[in-house]
């Protein structure tokens, strides 16, 4: 049994880190400084440039498939790549993305919505939650009503992810209530915020904030259906599921980084003549964070293992969503304990990180639903004990 990375992994891992070192880390007392100002971190033109400067790195779509200009990596490559964009808190993430379902899409739909989404023309944002369905997606009630041609949309989305900025929505609606969206009753859409849907903001306590979609007799064209009329569900459990690993693979980066600080700080922090790392609350709590962020780090690259391996993936990655979660809300709490008052400013970016993790135990499938899914995947013998070792 080998745990070693290979020598394409270190490489790529390593690349990826030494661009985040070069261009990305000097960001980090501007982006604190605008966000202490309650503007964005980085504008949209700024972002850009990353993307394009990443680009010229070699690393421009990561999961997107080679035949539209991406790198379609491994996601064991995607997991140790999240990981280190976890180690800063600036906004950024690599371009040549779009939304995995939008590969469903036609012919057509390609030229109009995929293809300039990679390109970075258009932005995308994935509507599904509703404020009567968040954990329960199936209790959808957005409604889709055929009508000649067109569709009519009435209902609304909330804490839509880049609904605020985006040109175009994948929305999932009822299209037959009497089957429910489970059984075939939703289907997905493509709709141009030109249809007539409108956002607006929510604001959290992280930075930044999701929006609410709101669509009221929004006409979309029978054309705009992504896949196939009764799969929006299924299109939307796919969507949901790609979070599952890159999520806590985030998380690490995270970790790593906040518990570097703490170490660091620990080692020149003096209070009654001597190193706060010479007390035991204060080593307890390193050894503690530094345990759970190892066992964090194996079970999200065992999850992202298992869909590198053709495996049906959820069991592994609700663990390592539920797992890493948790971890690194543990983690940044020590941190933020470590380092005392000064870690409960925002000169610093922990007490940033203690707002943003607070979200990774609640989206793309919340702890209670991890934990439904791990504990009915043994009690049905979807799976059994210890996994593909048992």
């Amino acid at each position: 049994m080998d745990f070693a990375l290979s020598e394409e992994e270190r490489a790529v891992r390593d690349t990826v880190r030494a661009f985040v070192t070069r261009e990305v880390l000097p960001l980090e007392q501007e982006v604190l400084r605008r966000e202490r100002a309650h503007q964005p971190g980085l504008d949209r033109s700024e972002l850009r440039e990353l993307q394009l400067k990443a680009k010229k790195f070699g690393f421009w779509g990561l999961a997107t498939p080679e035949e539209y200009g991406g790198m379609d990596l491994p996601a064991v490559l995607q997991s140790l790549i999240w990981t280190e964009l976890g180690r800063t808190f600036v906004p950024f993430r690599f371009g040549g993305e779009a939304d995995n379902i939008l590969f469903h899409a036609s012919e057509e739909q390609k030229r109009e919505f995929l293809v300039p989404t990679i390109e970075g023309e258009r932005i995308s944002c994935f509507a599904i939650t509703e404020p009567g369905a968040g954990s329960d997606a199936a209790n959808i009630k957005l409604r889709a009503r055929r009508d000649g041609d067109d569709w009519v949309l009435d209902g609304e989305k909330t804490f839509i992810t880049n609904g605020n900025d985006a040109d175009f929505a994948i929305v999932v609606a009822v299209t037959d209530p009497e089957k429910g969206a489970r059984n075939g009753g939703a289907t997905a859409f493509l709709v141009d915020r030109a249809m007539g849907w409108r956002s607006e903001f929510i604001q959290t306590m992280g930075e930044g904030g999701p929006a609410s979609l709101i669509f009221d007799g929004v006409r979309v064209p029978h054309r705009n259906i992504l896949g196939e009329i009764g799969q929006g569900f299924t299109l939307g459990m796919e969507w949901i599921g790609k979070g599952r690993y890159t999520i806590p693979s985030h998380a690490i980066g995270i970790a790593e980084r906040a518990l570097q600080m703490a170490i660091d700080h620990a080692n020149t922090r003096e209070t009654f003549g001597a190193k706060i790392g010479t007390n035991q609350a204060i080593q307890w709590m390193i050894a503690d964070s530094e345990t759970e962020l190892e066992a964090a780090r194996w079970l999200v690259l065992k999850s992202a293992w298992t869909v590198d391996q053709g495996l049906d993936p959820r069991h592994a990655s609700s663990m390592g969503k539920l797992y890493g979660a948790g971890m690194v809300n543990r983690v940044v709490d020590r941190v933020l304990q470590i380092h005392g008052g000064m870690g409960y400013t925002r000169e610093l970016p922990i007490e940033r990180w203690y707002r943003q993790v607070r979200l990774y135990r609640i989206f793309e499938g919340t702890d209670e639903m991890q934990r439904l899914i791990i504990s009915r995947d043994l009690l049905r013998g979807y799976t059994k004990i210890g996994g593909h070792l048992a």
